[in-house]
């Protein structure tokens, strides 16, 4: 399974069903359109699931294998592509900030971020979500 999530964190988080295949096939293919809804839904929200399964202390499992990932690919030069937090610079209409979007991953950290073609509500909701995490940022600096 392969899936594309882009954007903020939580409720921000714009996963990317036209990206999401298992074994080459996108899910579109072999699931329904509600039971796809239902697993975007619930991908928004499973940080905080696990925070609630756990009790105490954050969810640090995805976090930790993601580091894992990444620092797998800068050690072996690997060029993975991965979605994460990268900077962007005019990349999907975004600049001065770090978002959520798939990078090449290699012996240079982040060489390059990739622009996915994204369909009008997926834009849509990426920008949705990039409003959300700059109105964080404000937040932060009072």
């Amino acid at each position: 399974v392969h899936a594309m999530v882009i954007g903020g964190h939580a409720d921000e988080m714009v996963p990317l069903k036209r990206y999401s295949t298992v074994s080459g096939i996108p899910i579109t293919q072999l699931l329904s359109p509600p039971k796809i809804d239902a697993i975007m839904a619930r991908t928004k929200k499973a940080g905080g699931e696990i925070v609630g399964l756990l009790k105490t202390g954050s969810a640090y499992y995805a976090p930790s294998a993601a580091i894992a990932e990444m620092c797998e690919a800068i050690i072996k030069d690997k060029k993975r592509v991965i979605p994460c937090a990268a900077y962007c610079d005019g990349q999907y209409g975004v600049k001065g900030m770090f978002i959520g979007v798939p990078v090449v991953i290699g012996a240079g950290g982040v060489e390059r971020i990739i622009e996915v073609e994204l369909d009008a509500g997926e834009k849509k909701a990426f920008d949705e979500s990039v409003k959300a995490v700059r109105g964080l940022i404000e937040e932060l600096k009072f």
